[in-house]
């Protein structure tokens, strides 16, 4: 199947006509969270464009033809070091687990709200460690790994020597200077070159372990770059649901690999160094898109600034222009800047997107979708033009209400009935019981650890999902706030 789809590939820095690999099964990586505290508004950023990326795909190869795997990362430095501040009573792999659970259930419940559809796969990092070993153990036996001091580190040095793949920072397109000054390059003894990087490192004694790879007796965890190269592998190859054993370089390449610009190094490219270099494959992905940056009323979003604003607050609190969002003007608000380029997150268009979405569902009036309006399409089509579909938007306002719903749906927006909209001001959001549950058990478990800033703050997310809590000697019970 062809179509007019035309996307920006980071990795050749030209707009391209979108050619899958399989047209019955099109695939799409997705770098995920970091699941050790709420996601901020720079972390919807690209949830919200790969969300519209997805719905496009679906329309134009069929919703049972796409594969969305968006990951979990749920092992890394920042995570053991809130598990330890938060649970300071508790083994730290039992404060790993509750930080964990809590925070991805809050993740899923902030994205839900900005009307996001659940990727295909969402795999966790600590369910991968298998597939992490063998991609490391292929790598140590094509000699662009090694071990020193029970670390096992990637030589980029040895991938330029190594036929049949790409050279080195040839994705970032930077020099070795830019390279060590991007990648702030730690200083360790045991590196042959000061640019190699650690694909597993040893874990402490109280830290989470597995065995380590290439005959290190000491337990240890994967790096950051591996888990991606490993979970992509893991839910894309083909057939479509491993590939780690496959030796034919064509079969270990997917459709597209997204991600925030800030990802590109030296995320992106060690991921393609590692991956590429464990097969001898010229390339990981045929098309690589990346969202650009985002700041908050023309600064740079920071703490030390006072604007770091998570999805959370804007959704249940006052604390951003004054007043809650819905989670839909959150995403329209979102879309008026195309993907590429940077974004200024402020109050003011977060009131012109709540006043245009009650105008447009004063026009729907709870109608049934008609067909999706040409300009949109093809606003869509040309490398997801956002800002120019929703033009066309506005322009269906006036007459149009069938195609407005429709041509709305395809951006994720309009799903709801007016009635829906109007209850609370809020857009209603549906209730993962099961996530509710989780953070209950945690909140519990703080509340026994006497941890009341972190019983709090578990408070004010289940409020946020709509569930209102009620406490007595029997346990915690709770129903969902009308």
């Amino acid at each position: 199947m062809t179509t007019s789809l035309r996307l920006y590939n980071t990795l050749t820095h030209t707009k391209v006509a979108f050619a899958p690999i399989d047209p019955k099964a099109v695939r799409i990586y997705v770098c995920g969270p970091t699941v050790y505290d709420f996601a901020h508004i720079g972390n919807a950023r690209p949830v919200i464009v790969f969300d519209v990326l997805f719905r496009l795909l679906r329309r134009l190869y069929g919703e049972s033809g796409v594969v969305y795997a968006r990951n979990v990362t749920d092992v890394d430095d920042k995570i053991n070091a809130r598990a330890a501040r938060d649970f300071p009573d508790l083994p730290l792999n039992e404060a790993i687990a509750k930080v964990t659970a809590a925070t991805e259930a809050q993740f899923q419940a902030d994205v839900a709200a900005l009307g996001c559809l659940a990727p295909t796969h969402q795999p966790r990092a600590t369910a991968h460690i298998e597939e992490m070993r063998a991609l490391i153990e292929r790598l140590a036996a094509r000699g662009v790994a090694y071990v020193a001091e029970d670390h096992v580190l990637f030589s980029p040095a040895a991938m330029d020597a190594l036929p049949g793949v790409p050279r080195y920072g040839a994705f970032a397109r930077r020099s070795l200077d830019e390279m060590m000054a991007g990648a702030r390059v730690e200083v360790a003894p045991y590196k042959r070159d000061p640019m190699d990087f650690v694909l597993w490192k040893p874990s402490k004694p109280n830290e989470p372990g597995w065995p380590s790879p290439c005959g290190i007796a000491t337990p240890g965890r994967p790096g950051w770059h591996i888990e991606c190269s490993a979970m992509s592998m893991a839910k894309l190859l083909q057939p479509y649901g491993g590939g780690l054993a496959c030796d034919d370089p064509d079969r270990n390449v997917f459709d597209i690999h997204g991600g925030g610009i800030d990802l590109v190094f030296p995320h992106h490219e060690n991921e393609i160094a590692q991956s590429c270099c464990a097969f001898g494959a010229p390339r990981m992905a045929n098309v690589w898109m990346h969202n650009g940056f985002l700041q908050v009323e023309g600064e740079k979003m920071s703490k030390s600034l006072g604007n770091f604003v998570t999805i959370n607050d804007l959704l249940r609190s006052d604390v951003f222009g004054g007043r809650k969002w819905s989670g839909e003007a959150l995403r329209l608000a979102m879309l008026r800047t195309h993907y590429r380029q940077p974004i200024d997150w402020t109050a003011k268009a977060l009131e012109e997107a709540e006043s245009a979405l009650d105008r447009w569902y004063d026009e729907i009036s709870d109608v049934e979708p008609g067909e999706v309006a040409p300009g949109v399409a093809d606003a869509l089509n040309d490398d997801l033009n956002t800002p120019l579909a929703l033009t066309e938007l506005h322009r269906l306002a006036s007459g149009s209400p069938q195609k407005l719903k429709a041509s709305a749906n395809l951006l994720g927006l309009l799903t709801q009935t007016r009635g829906e909209r109007q209850a609370a001001g809020l857009a209603a959001q549906a209730i993962d019981r099961d996530a509710v549950e989780r953070l209950i058990a945690a909140r519990t478990s703080a509340r026994a650890a006497k941890n009341w800033a972190e019983s709090d703050r578990l408070r004010d997310a289940l409020v946020a999902m709509g569930v209102a809590l009620k406490d007595s000697k029997d346990g915690t019970s709770w129903e969902v706030q009308r």
